[in-house]
């Protein structure tokens, strides 16, 4: 008898050690998909996929990228908010989804973006640019400025979209400067681009990536970024020139579901840190207007905090939300 429970107490030990061998499988141990919120070709999707082509270089399972657009990418951010917390399904998104949309249109947004991701690194950022034609009769921001005021309303601006970041830089920079500017959102870049050099448009506020090809040959002119770009050097920020604040910038970092077991996030922090910090891979992307730039998970919840609590400010002190 004794030797029968001897043998079954056994067996249950190899259960339990089996099971929890399966349970303590290592991860990654099958393929993981990084949703993008934005569509095919737009700088966050070029972004991804060579991110995600790194990755799966240094996890050695496959890092399958899906596009995921709409709503200010609040479509793709909050599938990855409502994931399974097992660590399969990322995110690589922007401050518009984190921050910006959520003071802008709380409504359409559905998740916490503090309490339902886990940052796991910073990715890159895109500078915003204020652009005119070649031929404009104001040469830099100054005689913009001067010429908005002397004529209210005759400038017309084109932007990438009602309540996009694009959109509140030109309302902000008519609050910081005094001008006032007739303000045309379009559906994306490329229309207010095409409307800019066709002469319909006098000034668009655009990131810089669908810029560079005409700001290189010459047909537009920067007169103000968000963020010193090195190439454009020569392009000034607001508080280079004296005024109090700069205009806001893309930046894009990748996220988990928040309650994802630490294997995962000790498994994915290094393996993003290593492939941001690749001088090869940011050298690829500095060619198409896009910096790297790596910062840790704690200084990415720092980074939402403070661009929250003064893009809030902001927007009451002018009135642009109530």
């Amino acid at each position: 008898m004794l030797k029968r429970i001897s043998i079954l107490v056994l067996w249950a030990i190899l259960i339990l050690c089996g099971a929890s061998q399966l349970f303590a499988q290592k991860y990654p141990d099958h393929p993981i998909t990084l949703i993008i919120p934005m569509a095919p070709g737009d700088a966050l999707d070029i972004v991804g996929r060579q991110r995600a082509e790194e990755l799966s270089k240094l996890l050695k399972v496959p890092v399958i990228p899906l596009n995921k657009p709409g709503a200010s990418s609040t479509v793709g951010t909050d599938i990855v908010a409502k994931a399974k917390k097992d660590g399969y399904t990322i995110l690589l998104t922007n401050n518009a989804s984190m921050v910006i949309t959520k003071i802008l249109e709380p409504e359409i947004i559905p998740y916490d973006p503090f309490k339902d991701f886990v940052p796991l690194g910073l990715s890159h950022n895109v500078p915003l640019i204020i652009v005119v034609r070649r031929n404009a009769p104001y040469k830099n921001i100054m005689e913009l400025v001067d010429y908005g005021k002397k004529n209210p309303g005759k400038l017309r601006c084109g932007t990438a979209g009602t309540k996009s970041t694009s959109d509140l830089n030109i309302e902000l920079f008519q609050m910081f400067t005094g001008t006032e500017m007739t303000i045309v959102p379009f559906k994306g870049a490329s229309p207010a681009v095409t409307a800019l050099l066709g002469g319909h448009i006098d000034v668009v506020s655009l990131a810089l990536t669908p810029l560079l090809s005409h700001l290189r040959s010459g047909e537009i002119k920067g007169i103000a970024i968000s963020k010193i770009f090195p190439e454009f050097s020569d392009i000034p920020t607001l508080k280079q020139l004296g005024y109090p604040e700069d205009l806001l910038y893309s930046w894009s970092a990748l996220y988990a579901p928040a309650g994802v077991p630490t294997q995962v996030t000790d498994t994915l922090i290094p393996a993003i840190e290593k492939v941001v910090r690749n001088p090869t891979l940011s050298s690829k992307l500095a060619d198409l207007g896009i910096q790297s730039e790596y910062e840790p998970p704690d200084k990415i919840a720092i980074r939402m905090s403070e661009e929250w609590k003064m893009v809030e400010k902001m927007t009451k002190k002018f009135r642009i939300v109530k």
